[in-house]
């Protein structure tokens, strides 16, 4: 996205100020249902409350949000992670020079992913003493940040107070020469800035022309009396624009050593699980140790592309008990993730076209209508879960997800039409989330492996 003008005064005004830093005491409150936090005390995990953004129950529901929006800034969040795996030039402009000279700043901003409207989101505790706040769970993203008063350029409208750094005893700015300033660059794709009194200035930008803009800093992470994290690294945002929702700021859960599994793994161990509801349940995050048993696992394969990113080797799509007729060698022409902020799952396009021709195949009787948005697999009126032919994904290893007939097609009430929720991609395959809801699913990212087990949630 292109840097304008509220992005360009933004800048002006961070270098000019600094955040105040404080020292205390890192105490923190019991446990207590408003952080939806289970404490358990025979365990070394921590367990939050997942909602689906679309849950009219949700501390920050969007059930109002037409679904045609959804899918337009499901396809932003697509094209934005295709552009940071592909390293290839992009017709818009390049980012910040490394070395800018920060009083003049008015180069654009890479994009890092896309937040869009399809993340879940939970509850956790900042500062002492801790506060409750909505935060939106993205395994695609790095950096963690909420939004900070006082709202020096801007804050988008969220749940609840925005978070007061003034008010935290435990709360202070990082300087410029810190390594997690120095950090940013990878874990944003966008380098650090310095502000004029020598505090860190982190730029997380996404492809759907949202973005916060901050300090980078440090204070107490709560979960409860039994999880509390000093010195988190996160950033304080002084202006954060666009769709978040009405969630406070993000928590980062991909693979960067700035990330909140990175921080949290030397006390709780390398690993997280999470069961994504639909719209009439809860979920949950854990993180930490977890019970293997039920799991089904494919390994976390390494990739040059972005070590960040969770990535896996997809095999074979069956439908209705047979593999689709594809190549074998078409999966891995691109390579595929797991995320948890993509709404619709991306197929590279010739597996993609295999399995809408079986699934066409299978749904004889149901009258085939134009596209809607992404979607281009749909049916005319709603069909009934008893019509909707089985579809399995099968990894590397043998691991499978036997997919509810809710998570291969998607219901658009609306328009009066039924539509297979998959849709092609060309440069990244990426599982998403309406196919992962109500399987547990862990990335055991110490074992360099992610499993499933069905019936996680409802």
């Amino acid at each position: 996205m292109e840097m304008g003008l509220p992005l360009f005064y933004a800048f002006s005004l961070l270098l000019n100020l600094a955040s105040v830093a404080f020292a205390g005491d890192n105490s923190t409150p019991p446990c207590s249902s408003q952080f939806n936090t289970k404490c358990k005390p025979d365990s070394s995990g921590l367990h939050l409350t997942l909602y689906h953004p679309r849950n009219p129950h949700s501390p920050a529901s969007i059930s109002d949000v037409p679904i045609s929006t959804i899918l337009s800034h499901d396809e932003a969040r697509v094209k934005s992670l295709a552009y940071r795996l592909s390293k290839i030039p992009s017709s818009r402009p390049t980012s910040l020079d490394h070395h800018l000279d920060m009083k003049s700043v008015s180069d654009p901003l890479t994009p890092g992913g896309s937040v869009g409207l399809g993340n879940y989101v939970t509850q956790v505790g900042i500062g002492t003493p801790a506060a409750s706040y909505v935060m939106v769970v993205d395994t695609g993203s790095s950096l963690s940040w909420i939004q900070c008063r006082p709202c020096a350029v801007s804050c988008h409208a969220q749940v609840g107070t925005v978070f007061n750094p003034k008010s935290s005893t435990s709360y202070h700015s990082i300087p410029c020469s810190a390594n997690e300033c120095t950090s940013l660059r990878s874990a944003t794709l966008n380098p650090s800035a310095c502000s004029s009194s020598n505090v860190c200035i982190y730029q997380a930008s996404y492809g759907d022309s949202s973005f916060s803009l901050g300090y980078l800093s440090k204070d107490t992470l709560s979960f409860g009396s039994n999880f509390t994290f000093p010195n988190f690294t996160y950033g304080c945002g002084q202006d954060n624009e666009g769709l978040f929702g009405k969630s406070a700021g993000l928590i980062g859960l991909a693979r960067n050593k700035l990330s909140l599994l990175s921080q949290v793994a030397p006390k709780l161990g390398y690993a997280f699980t999470y069961c994504l509801p639909t719209t009439k349940s809860t979920g949950y995050l854990s993180m930490g140790s977890y019970n293997p048993a039920g799991f089904s696992y494919t390994p976390l394969v390494s990739s040059s592309l972005d070590d960040a990113l969770h990535f896996l080797k997809l095999t074979y799509i069956s439908v209705a008990g047979k593999p689709i007729a594809v190549p074998a060698s078409s999966y891995s022409r691109i390579p595929t993730i797991m995320d948890s902020g993509t709404v619709i799952t991306r197929l590279q396009s010739d597996v993609y076209t295999a399995l809408s021709k079986a699934f066409l195949a299978a749904m004889k009787g149901h009258k085939k209508v134009v596209a809607y948005s992404i979607l281009d697999t749909c049916f005319e009126g709603k069909v009934a879960s008893t019509a909707v032919p089985t579809v399995a994904l099968v990894f590397d290893g043998g691991a499978t997800m036997n997919l509810r007939p809710e998570s291969i097609i998607i219901s658009l009430n609306s328009a009066k039409l039924t539509c297979l929720a998959f849709a092609p991609a060309t440069r990244v395959s990426i599982i998403g989330n309406t196919q992962q809801q109500t399987f547990k699913v862990v990335y055991d990212v110490a074992q360099k492996k992610i499993g499933f087990a069905s019936g996680g949630c409802r």
